[in-house]
């Protein structure tokens, strides 16, 4: 194991917003930064998100659950708005949709992939 701390830092502020693409769901005014990319699993799960005002993204579920912490702005999982400072646990197999009227940054984690409905 490295046991220098440095390599285990996400510097945020250096890193660029990168579209979110996944296979056959619309992600537009979806943007995403990699806080950590598990080697084993293949896919990050820890991220930040930044939505554009007006952004959605669609029904879907978590197998192990998920964590989202809105950090900047508002959003609507389902029905219930969440503003800055909010914290939301979602179940497993807890399905539901994310939108935005506005705009927000949202961190998330996912242990593991997405299913979407």
């Amino acid at each position: 194991m490295d046991t220098n701390i440095n390599n285990y830092i996400a510097r945020t502020r250096d890193m660029d917003w990168r579209p979110l693409t996944e296979e056959g769901i619309n992600t537009g005014g979806i943007y995403v930064k990699v806080l950590r990319y598990d080697e084993v699993q293949q896919r990050p799960p820890s991220i930040l998100l930044k939505f554009d005002p007006g952004a959605r993204y669609p029904y879907h579920n978590h197998p192990a659950g998920e964590e989202i912490f809105v950090m900047k702005g508002r959003c609507q999982v389902n029905e219930t708005l969440l503003e800055a400072g909010d914290y939301l646990y979602t179940p497993p197999n807890f399905k539901h949709a994310v939108r935005s009227d506005e705009g927000c940054e949202l961190m998330l984690v996912i242990p593991e992939e997405v299913e979407n409905s």
